[in-house]
C-alpha cells in the first residue's frame, strides 16, 4: 500500500473516530428531551399507531350528516385521533404549567398564576376527554 493511501486511510478513520466522540458525548438539553418523550406519549395515547395500521377515514357523511367521532369506542376516525392528541397536549402543558408553579416559590403571583392556568387546562383536557368518552358511549 502506498504511503498516499496509508494517510487517506488514517484520515479517515481520525475522523470517523472524532465524529462518534462527539456524538456519543453530546448532551441534548432537558427542554428537548422532554418535548421529544411527551410527543411520543401524547402520540401513543392518542391512538397514532392505531392510524397508522389501519388508516381510518377522516370522518364520514351519511344521512345528509357529517359523523367526526365514531360512535363506537372499538373504531375511531381520524378526527378522534387529532382530537385526543391536542386534549392530551393540552392536560401535558398544564401539567407542566404547575411543575413550572412549583419552581418558582419565591414570585408568589407568578406561582399562584400559573398553577391555576395549569390546573385549569388540565381540568379543561380531563372534562372534554369525558365528554368526547359520553358522546362515543351514547352514539351521539
Amino acid at each position: 500500500m502506498s504511503n498516499k493511501a496509508k494517510k487517506q486511510a488514517s484520515e479517515l478513520s481520525f475522523s470517523i473516530s472524532k465524529w462518534f466522540s462527539k456524538i456519543s458525548t453530546m448532551k441534548p438539553s432537558s427542554v428537548a428531551v422532554t418535548v421529544v418523550v411527551m410527543g411520543a406519549a401524547v402520540f401513543l395515547l392518542g391512538g397514532g399507531v392505531y392510524d397508522i395500521i389501519n388508516q381510518p377515514y377522516p370522518a364520514i357523511y351519511v344521512n345528509n350528516r357529517f359523523y367526526f367521532l365514531y360512535p363506537s369506542l372499538s373504531e375511531q376516525f381520524l378526527f378522534d385521533t387529532v382530537l385526543s392528541v391536542i386534549l392530551y397536549g393540552i392536560g401535558f402543558v398544564g401539567l407542566l404549567t404547575l411543575y413550572q408553579s412549583a419552581r418558582h416559590v419565591t414570585n408568589q403571583r407568578q406561582a399562584y398564576m400559573s398553577m391555576v392556568i395549569g390546573i385549569t387546562l388540565v381540568a379543561l383536557a380531563y372534562i372534554f376527554l369525558e365528554y368526547f368518552v359520553y358522546l362515543k358511549l351514547t352514539g351521539g
